[in-house]
Order: C-alpha cells, then sequence, then structure tokens
C-alpha cells in the first residue's frame, strides 16, 4: 500500500513540474547616459528604428527612473535591489582601494538567479557579424571579485537555458562624435528651455541623438542575434539606461533628465506588445521584476515586481545625488505622479559646481558658463547658474516638465510641501541613508589620484580624434574594461 501511494504520488507531482511552463531567460540591454530620447517616445530628432520597431512589440514605461544619476550608485542599486545610500556605495567611484565588501543580506543578482539554476554572462564577445564589443561595464561602489557573472561570451547562452545576461552599450557616453552618415540637422533639434538656442550646444545635442542612433544600430544586431538564435519566445528583453542623459543639468544632478531613463520590455506572456504604461517604475523594480519572472521572491529588496501577477503599484520613486568625482555634494528627491521635491542638504554649494571631468568633455557647460558671463541667458537658463541653491525644491510636473518654478515657498502648495517632506524623511530614515557618513580621507585622496590619470588620458582621446572613444581610468582592484568614467 505504502509502495503504491509513494509510486501515485511521485508520478502526481512529476507531472506537476512538468505542467509548469519553464522559466524564461533574461537579457538586460543596458544604455549608457540615456534619457527616454527615442523615437518611440516622441522624439522627432532622432533615428532609432531597431528601437521603435521594438517598442511595437514590448511596453514603454514613460514614468521610469534610476536611483541616482552617475552611474556607480545607479548601478550598484540596480545589482542588489537595495539604495546605494543604504549601504555605503552612494559616492561615486567609491570603494576603489579599501576592499569594501557589501554587508551581508546584500546580494547580486546573479548570485540570487546562480542559485536558483540560472546561468549568469555579461556579454562582450559576439559572433563578429554582430560587428561590436560589449564592454562588459559593472562599475560598482564595492569589491568585485570578477567571478559575478559565468561567462562573458554570447556563444555560450544556448546551451544554458535559463540565463540572465547582460549587454552593456557605451556610444551614450561623453565624449560624443558626429555619425558619418545620416546624421541629426543641428539646426533643426529642438532643445529643452534651460539651454540656450546657441549653434555651440545645438551641435553638442545633435552628438548625442547621433549617438543614441549608434546604439540603435548596435541594439538592432543584438535583437537579430535573437532571433537568429531561436532565442526569441524563451527570452524577457529589458532595454534601459542605467542613468539620464548627460546635458546641461542631466547626469549629475538629481532632477528628471538625470534621473529618467527608458524602459522598454518585452515579455508577452505578461505585457502587451505595443502598449505605454505610465506607472511609477524604478530600477529597483527591474532587479525584482527580474527575479518574479524566475520564479524568486523579492524579499528584503526596496523594489518590487511591476509587470506580471505579483505586480505592486509605487506610489512614490527616490533618488540620491552624493559625491561624484571632485564633487561633493548631497541631494535627495522624491517624486509621485505629479510633483517633485528636491532637499539641498549642501544648500550653500551652487547648481553648477565645478566638475573636472565634465569641463573637459560636456561642451554646453563651458558655453552656458560663457554666455552667462555675456549677459545672454533668459531666466529659466541663468535660474542654474545662480550661486547658491535653495534648501528645498518643489515642481508641479504636469505644468512644468522642465522643474523650472520652484513652488516650495508658494502658499497654496505648502500642503503638498509638507507631506512630500515627510515623506523623503521618512525614506531616509528607515532604508539608513549613509549620506551623513564622511568618507575616509585617505582613500578619498587615491581616488582623486585616479581621476586625475583618468583626466589626463580624455584629453589625449580628445586631442587626437582617431584614438578609440573609450578611456578607462585605472581599475583601482576591480577589472580594466568594467570601471569606464
Amino acid at each position: 500500500m505504502r509502495t503504491a501511494l509513494a509510486l501515485l504520488a511521485a508520478s502526481f507531482f512529476a507531472t506537476a513540474a512538468a505542467a509548469e511552463p519553464p522559466r524564461p531567460n533574461v537579457l538586460w540591454l543596458i544604455i549608457e547616459d540615456a534619457g527616454p530620447d527615442f523615437g518611440c517616445y516622441g522624439n522627432p530628432d532622432v533615428h532609432t528604428p531597431h528601437l521603435d520597431r521594438f517598442a511595437a512589440e514590448a511596453c514603454a514605461f514613460r514614468r521610469a527612473f534610476a536611483t541616482a544619476p552617475v552611474c556607480s550608485p545607479a548601478r550598484s542599486a540596480m545589482m542588489t535591489g537595495r539604495y546605494a545610500s543604504s549601504f555605503g556605495a552612494q559616492n561615486h567611484r567609491s570603494h576603489r582601494f579599501d576592499g569594501y565588501r557589501r554587508p551581508d543580506g546584500i546580494r547580486l543578482i546573479t548570485e540570487r538567479l546562480a542559485e536558483a539554476g540560472y546561468f549568469t554572462a555579461n556579454v562582450r564577445t559576439f559572433p563578429p557579424p554582430v560587428g561590436f564589443t560589449g564592454t562588459g561595464k559593472t562599475d560598482w561602489n564595492f569589491f568585485d571579485d570578477g567571478r559575478a557573472f559565468a561567462s562573458d561570451r554570447w556563444a555560450e547562452l544556448r546551451g544554458h537555458a535559463p540565463f540572465f545576461a547582460q549587454v552593456n552599450f557605451h556610444k551614450t557616453h561623453r565624449p560624443y562624435g558626429r555619425a558619418r552618415s545620416n546624421p541629426a540637422d543641428a539646426s533643426r533639434v529642438v532643445l529643452p528651455p534651460y539651454l540656450a538656442d546657441d549653434p555651440v550646444i545645438r551641435e553638442d545635442w545633435a552628438a548625442y541623438l547621433d549617438e543614441l542612433s549608434e546604439v540603435d544600430a548596435q541594439i538592432g544586431a543584438v535583437l537579430r542575434l535573437i532571433d537568429e538564435d531561436g532565442l526569441r519566445d524563451s527570452t524577457a528583453v529589458f532595454i534601459f539606461a542605467d542613468q539620464g542623459r548627460e546635458d546641461f543639468r542631466g547626469k549629475y544632478f538629481a532632477y528628471e533628465q538625470g534621473l529618467a531613463v527608458p524602459l522598454l520590455v518585452r515579455w508577452p506572456d505578461q505585457l502587451r506588445p505595443g502598449s505605454v504604461s505610465d506607472r511609477l517604475v524604478s530600477l529597483l523594480d527591474v532587479h525584482a521584476g527580474t527575479l518574479a519572472l524566475a520564479g524568486l521572491a523579492e524579499a528584503g529588496l526596496d523594489g518590487a515586481p511591476f509587470f506580471g501577477p505579483s505586480a505592486r503599484d509605487r506610489q512614490h520613486v527616490f533618488g540620491a545625488r552624493d559625491r561624484i568625482d571632485d564633487t561633493a555634494d548631497r541631494v535627495r528627491t522624491v517624486r509621485d505622479t505629479r510633483f517633485k521635491y528636491i532637499r539641498n542638504f549642501e544648500a550653500w554649494r551652487p547648481y553648477l559646481q565645478p566638475m573636472a571631468y565634465a569641463e573637459v568633455t560636456n561642451p554646453s557647460y563651458r558655453r552656458m558658463r560663457e554666455l552667462f558671463a555675456q549677459g545672454k541667458l533668459n531666466p529659466a537658463q541663468a535660474k542654474f547658474m545662480t550661486a547658491h541653491r535653495p534648501e528645498e525644491e518643489l515642481y508641479d510636473l504636469e505644468f512644468d516638465p522642465w522643474e523650472l518654478v520652484n513652488l516650495a515657498a508658494n502658499p497654496a502648495h505648502q500642503a503638498k510641501l509638507a507631506d512630500m517632506r515627510t515623506t523623503l524623511d521618512r525614506w531616509i530614515r528607515d532604508t539608513g541613508d549613509c549620506g551623513g557618513t564622511s568618507e575616509d580621507p585617505t582613500q578619498l585622496g587615491r581616488e582623486m589620484e585616479v581621476l586625475a590619470k583618468s583626466l589626463q588620458q580624455v584629453k589625449q582621446s580628445l586631442a587626437n580624434p582617431k584614438a578609440p572613444k573609450r578611456v578607462s581610468p585605472p581599475s583601482g582592484g576591480q577589472p580594466p574594461q568594467k570601471t569606464e568614467k
């Protein structure tokens, strides 16, 4: 009798297991320094046919945000599912020499997925017809022993299902270059109102759009490879940026342009092709959503799935900006579907502090300073040139999407201001925000030495236009190809 029951039970569980659908592969296509500026997001000035075609097969999320406006804290959060400020990884390019390790319980998504049977890869090497090499970028603000991924080769994915893979695209990282064919027309591009209508700035903006077109072509090659390898139906594809675009007040700054990212997800089992969503999404939710696709719980994370049966609506997204290279600061933000609140902890600092890397690579910085000195900026443009900032900023994004009119002192918005203050205070407390902790001066000094060497390399590269665009600073204990500026 017992034998018969055991056989019956075994048969039942085997049948149930066979009925379960196979877990999908997951592919992250990560673009550096890009805003939601594709054609499918309504930009008529850019040529992104592959991304636009993909959007027709995917869901386009129109309110997606990084947790920081610069790569290393944003990527540290994205890969751990925790705010970088919650475990001391908030300062850009920090902990490169002190062997700092993640606290217990803070784990990479690749560790969780590998334990669940996923093969992991940060793809650099493709078949020759693809025509480019992935950067393999990690750039985390904690010790990287080089074992976070099992492979860097696309060819290994087909034989290792299910897999979790990333491909990192560098083209939209400064310094920019102009396209050799079909370049964006600098005379016709539409500039945001905080930028002066100036030939240098127009040319810089057009160069960014050209680099987006280059990334579009590279992503198109990867998408073709997915189809050619028979992976389309079994692979959930996420396309997003690590943080916002680098314009005059984008990357490095906690405004929408620094935090807003494109996010396209193709998984027709749970997302209607060609759909759009205005729900709030943090890149922490991409982490949690990936785990949900793999059948793993998101317990202990700061994000939650944003589609599928376990999706949860997010009421707020939070952002943090701390030291970036040689420029100290501490800014925290909270945003709901309409309002954005910014707290400048070091309000005595100007908006546009000197920042060595940006001064070298961003011509719009230099030109805006020149135009301000000549008295040629209008009030919206000159706002960002003031010598200090308010302690608090509040913007109604429905009527002021460029964050130009600060409502923090407006009597009609005091209730909203108080509500957002309370929400941010609670987040700072609940996440254990480390932003007020001083850095070790010895380690900081070593990081500044690395920055100086990196800047020298960049200057040499800019002086020699035929040199490769990608310049990697010394790694400080991390694999060199993973520490691009």
